[in-house]
């Protein structure tokens, strides 16, 4: 089975740390590309070893991804 998530990628300092917000689980890496692979890992590892009530509680059923426009006070 396949899940698609979404990943937040953000550089931090010399390298990258990567999110999954729906699960709260994060990684980091060197690059972008090493980043992804890394949550990629961290979210199987997940799958794999948390158990069913655990997965339900933290999967959500519904997630909204929007942008917002704030105004900034310079």
């Amino acid at each position: 089975m396949h899940e698609q998530l979404t990943a937040i990628i953000q550089r931090e300092g010399n390298g990258y740390v990567s999110l999954c917000p729906a699960l709260d689980i994060a990684s980091q890496g060197d690059t972008i590309e090493e980043a992804c692979e890394n949550l990629r890992e961290a979210l199987e590892l997940f799958f794999k070893t948390a158990s069913p009530e655990e997965i339900q509680w933290r999967c959500p059923k519904e997630v909204y991804l929007t942008q917002l426009d704030v105004v900034v006070a310079q």
